[in-house]
């Protein structure tokens, strides 16, 4: 009887959890940033599609792409390396939203103010021989896109041309790491940096933008080829409406952005061209 009452109870809670949509997001922020921004997201989806959606936390970017792929989240908020090489991990899933300015993202180099590099339009060469600070190691606009441009110029790999090389992690850590001067230059996510600027969260007489990359396709909401038959036909365009549909400042600002616009996996071909020309995509 008690073998019964259990088998039913787990049976049960499998149901309940079967019938939860759940995604994740890329930890660009520290973890209770995410949280707050995200658990807002979860509310607004699952009032839109009617049904229970709840926001996954994660540690890592590898551990957001392992999420996806292990279908215990169906949708995910990627950077643009994240986002192909989920979808290289899990056949039929479609890069379905990005935000209005993701087609033309760019990232920030980054400098403490005591190494007296200041801001131009040229690739700032002084950095050479510096302490350099990525941010996470799956990161586009950390990590990626920043080194494709390092080596493009210095036509050597970055730990040929830096005296030391980090990995903060995130964008706000990045920030914090050169402005107290533990690394004295960095790749930071432009839209965290504006954020934060405009927040009054950094101190611009500490550190400073030196130099802005050329436009590239980053973030996108990407879901799983099998949600319609999880949660009925037309589902993904139901998820992918409700996105597009996102028009409260309040939920726009916790990415941030002004709106979202379509997207499609094509669109991210330059990143996956980048990643294997640099070997972060085999």
């Amino acid at each position: 009887m008690i073998k019964r009452v259990l088998v039913g109870f787990l049976l049960s809670l499998n149901c309940s959890f079967a019938d939860t949509f759940t995604f994740s997001a890329i930890p660009d922020e520290d973890e209770s940033r995410l949280k707050q921004r995200f658990d807002k997201v979860a509310a607004y989806l699952a009032g839109e599609l009617d049904i229970d959606v709840k926001f996954v936390p994660v540690k890592s970017y590898a551990a957001t792409v392992a999420a996806f792929r292990n279908n215990q989240v169906q949708l995910a908020w990627f950077g643009g390396l994240s986002g192909v090489r989920a979808r290289l991990l899990v056949p039929g899933s479609e890069a379905i939203a990005q935000g209005v300015e993701d087609p033309e993202f760019r990232t920030y180099l980054i400098a403490n103010a005591a190494t007296g590099l200041s801001k131009a339009d040229a690739f700032p060469a002084g950095i050479k021989g510096r302490s350099f600070t990525f941010g996470s190691k799956g990161s586009t606009s950390g990590r990626l896109m920043p080194e494709y441009f390092i080596r493009e110029h210095f036509n050597a790999a970055p730990e040929a041309v830096f005296s030391r090389v980090g990995f903060s992690g995130n964008h706000s850590r990045t920030i914090a790491l050169v402005q107290s001067g533990a690394y004295e230059v960095g790749a930071v996510n432009f839209k965290v940096w504006d954020n934060e600027l405009k927040a009054g969260k950094l101190d611009p007489t500490k550190v400073t933008v030196i130099w802005t990359t050329p436009p590239y396709p980053d973030y996108q909401w990407t879901i799983r080829g099998d949600v319609d038959a999880r949660w009925g036909a037309g589902f993904k365009d139901k998820v992918k409406t409700a996105l597009l549909d996102m028009k409260d400042p309040d939920l726009l600002g916790s990415f941030p952005r002004q709106g979202f616009i379509p997207a499609s996996n094509d669109a991210y071909r330059p990143i996956l061209e980048t990643g294997k020309s640099i070997g972060l995509i085999d």
